[in-house]
């Protein structure tokens, strides 16, 4: 029997889940600096590492459009299952890690496990609400990005432990978020198992102009956004040796920095409510490139302009993706929203993989410079949405203002 406490607040219990589940994600990026120091590894090994979570990821999303699996089985039973998948894989880089290849291996199903998360945390988010709209999805995305910076707070809640425990940590927290969707269950919204799987028209509406603006502009955002956050501890540590402070604040800050964006999503949720998805989507994406644009020049500033731009950059690099998904689900065609979602999504972190791949490889040799190869991903995304004629997602309590 559903417990009714959480019953009475699914979309509360959907994102507390996703925050736990996403934990995963950069679980390993938060010990950077202890498997640095203890074996060895490079920036650019810890970018090879985050470099496997994405491409699982792309191929978990593809697969399961596929194969229709969450057509076919129920969002919250995936969930559960792949919390739990998750959880296991990424406990067993800790006998891993000193071992490249079974590292990147276990990094690599560790993505493919997200596949099922954080795709199927929308879909939940459906099944429990009316409507597909950007505020809903703003908590949704808010969570994902705290989740993100999650592995930093348990490395700095850890500080004088060993590596292997914030890893643990995170693979508890999976634990929990998949017992609690797997106690909440599917929402009355969504339509019973049972679907058939839909990639050819998940693709086919790329054809479609308007559908194909706002791909474009979240495929820019997707360039930037998690390239940015793989170097959010190298831009926080170069900062914190220019002050002579501690290494021990670098994941603190860094948490503080992504997790930032879990603001900026829950703001632009509500700016979308008054101005519509596309204005703040807009928005967002040229004040994150504006800072992309302006940091490498002013990093040789006072250490705390920076920092300071670092933050901002936190709050904005993030607060756009919540608009676009909305967007994108209602410029989809509205029989076939599950696969052309996918597909948007398969694509657009395929895309993360080149930004940072190069940031990563090319931050010993330019620093802060290295910055500037993700100026593309901003600039080619606002000029796909200059003039972009889209149907707007609609809110029920709006009143019709968006």
């Amino acid at each position: 029997m559903r417990p009714s406490s959480l019953s009475r607040h699914p979309l509360a219990t959907i994102v507390i889940a996703q925050l736990f589940g996403t934990s995963l994600w950069f679980s390993v990026n938060g010990v950077g600096l202890s498997l640095t120091a203890e074996l060895g590894l490079t920036d650019t090994d810890l970018g090879r590492l985050t470099l496997a979570v994405q491409a699982g990821f792309i191929l978990g999303a593809l697969g399961l459009a596929v194969s229709g699996l969450t057509d076919r089985f129920r969002a919250s039973h995936v969930f559960a299952a792949a919390s739990l998948a998750g959880a296991l894989v990424n406990a067993g880089f800790v006998l891993a890690a000193p071992s490249p290849v079974p590292a990147l291996a276990l990094r690599f199903l560790t993505g493919v496990c997200l596949a099922g998360i954080y795709p199927l945390g929308m879909k939940l988010v459906i099944g429990w609400t009316p409507r597909h709209t950007g505020a809903a999805l703003a908590w949704l995305v808010g969570m994902l990005t705290l989740g993100t910076a999650l592995p930093h707070l348990l490395r700095g809640a850890t500080l004088g432990l060993p590596w292997q425990w914030p890893l643990l940590g995170a693979s508890g927290l999976a634990l929990l978020g998949g017992a609690l969707v797997l106690l909440l269950g599917d929402g009355p919204h969504l339509p019973p198992p049972g679907g058939r799987a839909r990639l050819r028209e998940g693709l086919a509406a790329l054809r479609d102009a308007r559908f194909r603006a706002v791909a474009g502009g979240y495929f820019g955002h997707c360039w930037e956004l998690y390239a940015m956050w793989t170097l959010t501890p190298f831009l926080v540590g170069r900062e914190l040796a220019r002050l002579s402070a501690s290494p021990a604040l670098v994941p603190w800050l860094a948490f503080g920095v992504i997790a930032l964006g879990a603001a900026g999503c829950v703001l632009g949720g509500r700016l979308s409510r008054r101005h519509g998805s596309l204005p703040v989507a807009r928005g967002a994406l040229a004040a994150s490139g504006l800072i992309c644009l302006g940091y490498p020049v002013l990093a040789e500033a006072t250490p705390w302009l920076p920092l300071a731009l670092l933050a901002v950059w936190g709050l904005t690099v993030i607060a756009d993706s919540p608009q676009f998904s909305a967007l994108a689900a209602a410029n989809a065609p509205q029989d076939h929203v599950g696969s052309t979602l996918a597909v948007m999504n398969a694509i657009g972190f395929g895309l993360t993989l080149p930004g940072i791949w190069l940031t990563t490889t090319l931050w010993a040799s330019l620093g802060p410079w290295a910055v500037w190869w993700l100026l593309p991903g901003p600039a080619l995304g606002l000029w796909v949405l200059r003039g972009a004629s889209v149907v707007l997602p609609v809110d029920p309590e709006d009143d019709g203002r968006n």
